[in-house]
């Protein structure tokens, strides 16, 4: 999944935040020369809990 925050510097941000965050990591990526980040649940391990975990992270650092 790619998500975009805007424009590339806040999509940039959002995705730094996140990883300083350190509930989940999601890296930055290019694609139809726009910046975005990019979000893989694909571990036998991730429980729905996780990945609940990871959204709310993910949607409290992009809102700051």
């Amino acid at each position: 999944m790619l998500v975009a925050f805007g424009d590339a510097e806040r999509t940039r941000r959002v995705i730094e935040r996140v990883q300083a965050d350190g509930t989940c990591w999601c890296g930055p990526t290019e694609w139809q020369g726009r910046t975005a980040m990019r979000i893989s649940v694909s571990s036998w391990a991730t429980r729905e809990e996780d990945v609940d975990r990871s959204i709310a992270a993910i949607l409290r650092v992009a809102a700051q």
